[in-house]
């Protein structure tokens, strides 16, 4: 994020003023004793300033350029100041030395494109060589503590800018993460929100069911409880795994018998509803006909073109199949089912 003034009104302006000097130039034109190395100055002086204020051009001036409005500047003075008497007994110099004034604005130009070594330089020799031509006295009476004025000015102003600038981008990126820290907060608590809904409707009629009989459960309701339980916690291990159909096929398999696990490792977070939609068809059929004793269900990773791998084991011996991707005893088991789901339907 960038602050400052609009860059046509600086072009604008700088040009008014560039043009007036040339105008002062020409006023006095008389004056000098050689008129044309003054001519030779105002060509200098106009060829740099329209270069430096072309269109389309970065926004800070390249060096080769900063570093011909300093020889410009130099050029002009060495010009001019011979021209001009600065003798006790000469007449008022007047608008004569309107190169001092074009100086200034040539290097003020310099230093607002982010020019600021050049343009002091273009100052410090504006001064020693008009200290060498006129005397310290001559610093003020030709304004050249004026020109001076202007480019600290011009480089205070920049820096001031820039560091608003900063500032601003600071703020915006400030901003955006307390943004960002907001939507993520919402988040967690629109899914813990749900998942409580979730838990709440699984165990509500179960809880009444406890609470009447103050506790004494048949076999068949302990067992229920445990399905319950383990629907509870695919609520939290499932996550993107679970819909209605697979809600209700997982049931229906462990009221079977089969043990379900369910694994989201975030896998399907960046599947669309279409995709989202196939991926759990797919799986709850996969567990609806499945005969398998034990299934797992276990999210690919994100760049793998599976979503989800599906795996159903029977015991063949008297082994105990473990989760997927854990090795203990599963030489004992047998693979009844072996399904990679697609990110996409094909």
């Amino acid at each position: 994020m960038r602050i400052g003034v609009p860059r046509a009104l600086i072009v604008t302006m700088a040009a008014i003023f560039s043009a007036y000097h040339i105008v002062l130039g020409l006023y006095t034109i008389d004056m000098p004793a050689d008129p044309l190395p003054v001519l030779a100055a105002m060509v200098l002086y106009a060829t740099a300033t329209t270069v430096s204020l072309l269109p389309g051009q970065p926004e800070r001036m390249p060096t080769v350029m900063a570093a011909g409005n300093v020889v410009v500047c130099i050029a002009m003075t060495v010009l001019i100041t011979p021209q001009l008497d600065i003798g006790p007994d000469a007449p008022a110099l007047g608008y004569s030395t309107w190169y001092v004034a074009a100086v200034g604005t040539l290097l003020t130009i310099t230093s607002t494109r982010r020019r600021h070594l050049f343009a002091w330089i273009g100052i410090a020799a504006l001064v020693i060589q008009t200290v060498i031509w006129g005397g310290p006295g001559a610093l003020l009476g030709i304004g050249v503590i004026g020109s001076a004025a202007w480019v600290a000015v011009s480089h205070i102003l920049s820096r001031a800018l820039a560091k608003a600038s900063r500032d601003a981008a600071r703020f915006a990126r400030a901003e955006r993460e307390a943004t960002d820290w907001q939507a993520a907060q919402e988040a967690h608590l629109y899914e813990r929100q749900f998942r409580l809904g979730q838990t709440g409707t699984t165990a509500v009629p179960m809880l009444r069911i406890i609470e009447q009989s103050s506790g004494e459960l048949t076999d068949e309701q302990r067992q229920e409880c445990l399905h319950l339980e383990g629907a509870i916690r695919d609520e939290i291990r499932g996550r993107r795994l679970l819909d209605d159909a697979v809600r209700r096929e997982v049931m229906s398999a462990r009221r079977r018998g089969v043990s379900v696990n369910l694994f989201d490792e975030g896998g399907l977070d960046e599947l669309d509803d279409s995709s989202l939609a196939h991926v759990l068809g797919t799986l709850a059929e996969a567990i609806r006909t499945t005969t398998a004793m034990r299934v797992i269900a276990r999210t690919a990773p994100p760049d793998s073109d599976v979503a989800v791998t599906v795996v159903g084991l029977t015991p063949s011996g008297d082994g105990r199949a473990r989760e997927l991707g854990q090795s203990d005893d599963d030489e004992d088991d047998s693979v009844d089912l072996w399904l990679e789901i697609p990110r996409t339907s094909r």
